[in-house]
């Protein structure tokens, strides 16, 4: 099993769960974080540090959010790995919470 990140990360970008990460299985895009399916170890360290409430397990991500195993995997092919904690993009605030953000994420 593997945690993934799902939509409300998308313009967020928060990176709290990056600095908890033990194996350093997350990638990051222009606006959005996502977990290496192969990498992850399922400790759920990143979970509850996630602000955004953005990371699920796999069995349990949200009804309608199903694309976002697939991007997971897709994505953490192409972008580089981070390890460290930043700052989120400068309007996080505003667009955590905004429902269906797919159409927002940038590769």
């Amino acid at each position: 099993m593997t945690f993934v990140v799902t939509d409300n990360c998308v313009r967020c970008k928060y990176t709290d769960c990056v600095e908890v990460c033990p194996v350093d299985c997350f990638y990051e895009g222009p606006n959005f974080l996502v977990i290496h399916p192969d990498e992850c170890i399922d400790c759920a360290l990143c979970e509850p540090e996630c602000p955004a409430n953005a990371i699920f397990s796999e069995d349990e991500v949200p009804k309608g959010q199903e694309i976002y195993i697939e991007l997971n995997a897709e994505l953490a092919e192409k972008w580089p790995n981070i390890s460290a904690m930043h700052d989120p993009l400068p309007d996080a605030k505003k667009w955590d919470g905004v429902p269906n953000k797919l159409q927002y994420l940038e590769r």
